[in-house]
This record gives structure tokens, C-alpha cells and sequence, in this order.
């Protein structure tokens, strides 16, 4: 493993472990904070005859699951690469962002349907008492703190999981601003089921934001890739490397917080093996350094645009190529003189360049290369001399 290489899997573990510490703590101060919130809407609606309260409290104790995904998942992204996991477990933050959106449509539709209820019985229609704006209140300030709270770790880290979560927080304070007007509107108006129809509309607008997280998170589950202006960002910068005459089949995906992309660069067709080989090598570092959320980058090196076709493939192997023309060379008497014998295949046809250790014959060696092109593959025959 080079240095290079080392150093990027150390940082790579060391943000990790950042990023899970970070999603521990914000994880953790919001469960502390739901259990208390989640007792005091559901007492205080009991005690204050207000439907939706109760409703906004059960929408909180769903959060006290969700923390706890979110808690399990960070710990499981958290780990290296293994032998059954080498592209890393950030695909369990994902899992965990559908579970959340689970989580959410599924209280949102407990809540609509106990609120539906109550409308067609008006026999079980409550009128609220001024008590509950109180918890309402409190529910408010709480969760709009806490979103603000886990959005700026979530942007800070950039974890999709957390701004989920964030989300989350939010549609509490939006969904508990709602109840505020019904059981107000149903206080002093004194209408009761003003109390119900905000529940309802809570309903409606955790059910949306639960269905767009699950969308979302499939996306990325199926392997949907980045959005085309990135692509044609990531792919301009890569034509400006030099070495890279053409980058094409560049293909991305999402792995929680990272992108796993490929591509194929196409370089000198007459470049060695080991040059190209640097100039991928310093693609990846410097699309790294551009881009820090890629981490794991794959490059192919091409001779040739080989985009829509491969016109090279029909072509013999080396040793078939040997085959052919070694007897020439032998015949000559240059099979022990031979230092290395280089093919490029372009273009649909093989160029051949011989390198040997001694001076021979000019005559002879125009023979030679006469001689090897009776082969249909061959287009030229190049022989170099050591002087």
C-alpha cells in the first residue's frame, strides 16, 4: 500500500469516527429531549381535552424511535471496509432514512385516521381547555431549536440520515404550529372540531415529508446518480488533467455521505504502461481534493475512444501475434538479439515496435518487417536499434 493510499484510508477511517461521534451527541440530545416532550404533550393533552395535543405527543414518541435508528445506523456507517462490506456500510445510513420515512407516514396516517374518527362520532369530539396552548408552546420552541441544532451538524458533516432526522424536528414544530391554531381556534371560537381538522392537516404534512425521505433514499438505493450539472463538473475538471485527452463513461452513485464513481480516460495512444498508470493515479488524488466527497474512484485507461465501440476487440492476443511473426524473426537470426517487442492496438489494427541490443542490416531488416506484415492485423512494424 503506498503512502499516498495509507494516509487517504487513515483519513477516510478518522472522518468516520468524526462524523459518528458528531451524530451520537446531536442523536442523543434529541432523545433526551423527545422522552420529556413526548410525556408533557401527552399528559397535557389528557388533562386539557385536546385531541390534537395528544395526536402531536404520539407524532413525538415516534421520534424517540427514529433517534434510536439513527443511533444504530451512525454506529454501523461508522465501521471500515470488510471482506462481505468492501465498498464500506454507508448504505445503512440510507436504510436508516427510509426506516425514518417509515416512521413518519406511518404516524401520519395513525393520527388522520384517529382524527377522521373523531369527526364522523361528534359524540367523542372534546372541547379543548386554554391549558394545552401552554404545552403547545413548549413543543414549538423545543423542536425548532433541536432542528436548527441537528441541521447545522447535519450540514456540517454532511449526513443525509441527520438532515432527515432534522426534518423531522422541523415537522413537529410545523405540525404542533398547526395544532396551536386549531385547539386556539376551537378555544375561542368554540368550535370542537376545529381541533380534529388541525390533526388531520398534521397528518397530511408529516405523511408528505415521510413519503419524499423514502423517495429520496430509494433513489440512492438503486443506484441513481448525481444530479447532471455535477457530472459535467466532475468531468470538465478531469479533461483539464493533464495526461487526460477525453474523459467519457463517467458513472456515479451515492453511498450516504460519499459518491463511488468510474471512468474511463482516454490518454497518448503510444504512452507506456506505467505513465498511464500515474495519470490515473493523479486523477483520483486530485478528484479527491476537489471533490471530498468521493472517496472510492475507479479509472480505466483507453488508447483510443472506445465510447460507442471497441475496434480493437476482434484483434489477436500476444501470443497469437508471436505465433505469426516470431518464425521471421528467428529465420534472421534476431530472436536472441531481441531487448522487448511493444503492440499497440489501435485504431483495429496492430503497430508492432521490436527493440534489439545490436546493429543489424538495413536490407535485412526491411525484409523482416515485409515479412511480418503479410499478417492482416498489422499496419506497421517498427524495428529499433541500440547504437
Amino acid at each position: 500500500m503506498s503512502e499516498t493510499t495509507t494516509s487517504n484510508y487513515k483519513n477516510m477511517t478518522s472522518d468516520r469516527q468524526a462524523r459518528y461521534q458528531a451524530t451520537r451527541n446531536v442523536t442523543l440530545v434529541g432523545l433526551f429531549i423527545n422522552i420529556f416532550l413526548s410525556l408533557a404533550q401527552l399528559i397535557g393533552g389528557f388533562f386539557a381535552h385536546s385531541q390534537a395535543l395528544i395526536a402531536d405527543g404520539l407524532h413525538t414518541l415516534s421520534d424517540l424511535v427514529s433517534d434510536v435508528v439513527v443511533l444504530i445506523a451512525a454506529k454501523m456507517s461508522s465501521k471500515d471496509a470488510d471482506d462481505d462490506h468492501p465498498y464500506g456500510h454507508g448504505r445503512f445510513e440510507t436504510v436508516a432514512t427510509v426506516i425514518l420515512g417509515l416512521a413518519l407516514t406511518g404516524v401520519a396516517i395513525g393520527i388522520g385516521m384517529s382524527a377522521i374518527g373523531r369527526l364522523l362520532n361528534p359524540e367523542r369530539l372534546t372541547q379543548p381547555e386554554p391549558l394545552a396552548l401552554l404545552f403547545i408552546a413548549l413543543a414549538i420552541i423545543s423542536k425548532e431549536g433541536l432542528y436548527h441544532y441537528t441541521m447545522s451538524v447535519a450540514k456540517r458533516i454532511d449526513s443525509k440520515m441527520l438532515k432527515a432526522n432534522a426534518w423531522h424536528h422541523r415537522s413537529d414544530a410545523i405540525s404542533s404550529i398547526l395544532v396551536a391554531i386549531g385547539v386556539g381556534a376551537s378555544i375561542f371560537l368554540k368550535i370542537p372540531w376545529l381541533d380534529s381538522a388541525a390533526a388531520i392537516l398534521v397528518a397530511g404534512m408529516i405523511f408528505y415529508m415521510g413519503l419524499r425521505l423514502i423517495l429520496d433514499s430509494t433513489m440512492e438505493l438503486v443506484d441513481t446518480a448525481l444530479e447532471p450539472e455535477k457530472i459535467k463538473e466532475i468531468k470538465d475538471f478531469i479533461s483539464g488533467i493533464e495526461g487526460v485527452e477525453h474523459a467519457h463513461q463517467l458513472r456515479t452513485r451515492k453511498m450516504g455521505n460519499t459518491v463511488l464513481a468510474d471512468v474511463h480516460l482516454q490518454v497518448n495512444s503510444y504512452l507506456s504502461v506505467s505513465e498511464g498508470h500515474f495519470i490515473a493515479e493523479n486523477v483520483m488524488h486530485k478528484l479527491r481534493e476537489k471533490f471530498p466527497e468521493m472517496h472510492d474512484i475507479t479509472v480505466h485507461i483507453d488508447p483510443e475512444d472506445d465510447e460507442t465501440a471497441s475496434p480493437s476487440s476482434h484483434l489477436p492476443s500476444r501470443d497469437e501475434v508471436m505465433a505469426k511473426i516470431y518464425p521471421h524473426l528467428k529465420s534472421a537470426g534476431l530472436d536472441k538479439n531481441i531487448r522487448n517487442i511493444v503492440l499497440h492496438y489501435i485504431d483495429g489494427k496492430i503497430e508492432i515496435e521490436i527493440f534489439i541490443n545490436e546493429v543489424q542490416d538495413e536490407k535485412m531488416l526491411e525484409s523482416i518487417k515485409d515479412a511480418c506484415k503479410t499478417c492482416d492485423e498489422v499496419r506497421s512494424i517498427s524495428i529499433h536499434q541500440q547504437r
